[in-house]
């Protein structure tokens, strides 16, 4: 029996430990029922307790990569991770100038748990400058999007100021998720907001006390990208991959000694 899936690519760096990265997101992606295709921006030495290195690959190998998928697979979505730096961002806008109807989900990974640079300042500006023109969704935690406005957020309306701002960078759907942040209002912890030029949208779901959280922010983008390619609204799927997240954090996965990653 022949079947025929929808395509969609994740474009970011790899974790030796599996836990977030390329091997997140393919992972994700299977699980959603779409054919996970893949660029690799980075290699890293990483397990749960951070990234220890990393190796950017040339501009023109991402180019390479960008130009044999593109040749021959419908990509009905794309998302980004680990970017690196400027260069490898060039690429990208590149490839979303001749594919500007192309859905792209836009992770800012700028810094591990540990702190190790996955971004550099030169990357942030070209990211803000040239990429976000070209992202139909942003998805930033706290610390990336404290990072990109320059403002400190420590309340619901904090959250709707930088989404706000984030907006007038250009990108067209803005999420940026609350986290562990204690929201005013009563709002329950892990609430966020999704701000697409016209109002906002408070996304909310039970918060799991769990150590198991490294790729998480991959495992949100991943099942977003993968929800729009099989055809659902922006809504609908930031409220199905929330729901596959919880899910996942509900489950335990002991394999290393540091932070784990979210079992799928």
């Amino acid at each position: 029996m022949v079947t025929t899936k929808s395509c969609v690519l994740t474009i970011a760096g790899s974790d030796s430990g599996a836990g977030a990265g390329i091997q997140s997101d393919i992972k994700t992606f299977k699980n959603h029922g779409v054919y996970g295709l893949s660029v690799i921006s980075a290699v890293t030495s990483q397990n749960t307790k951070g990234v220890q290195n990393s190796y950017t690959l040339p501009a023109k190998v991402i180019d390479a990569q960008l130009n044999s998928i593109f040749s021959d697979f419908k990509v009905k979505a794309a998302k980004t991770g680990m970017l690196a730096n400027a260069n490898i961002i060039d690429a990208i806008v590149k490839l979303m100038r001749k594919h500007k109807n192309l859905k792209l989900i836009v992770d800012p990974v700028i810094h591990s748990k540990n702190k190790f640079t996955m971004l550099n300042s030169q990357g942030i500006n070209t990211l803000k400058k040239q990429l976000f023109k070209h992202t139909y969704l942003l998805t930033p935690n706290i610390s990336e999007a404290e990072t990109l406005t320059g403002l400190h957020i420590e309340t619901l309306e904090d959250l709707e100021t930088a989404a706000l701002m984030l907006y007038d960078m250009g990108v067209k759907n803005v999420l940026l998720k609350g986290g562990h942040l204690k929201l005013s209002m009563g709002l329950p912890l892990g609430t966020d907001v999704l701000f697409d030029g016209k109002k906002f949208y408070l996304f909310n779901s039970n918060y799991i006390a769990t150590k198991n959280t490294h790729g998480i922010g991959c495992v949100l983008s991943a099942s977003i990208t993968s929800n729009l390619a099989l055809g659902l609204n922006l809504i609908h799927s930031i409220n199905k991959a929330k729901q596959y997240v919880v899910k996942s954090l509900k489950k335990t996965v002991n394999i290393g000694s540091g932070f784990n990653p979210v079992e799928q």
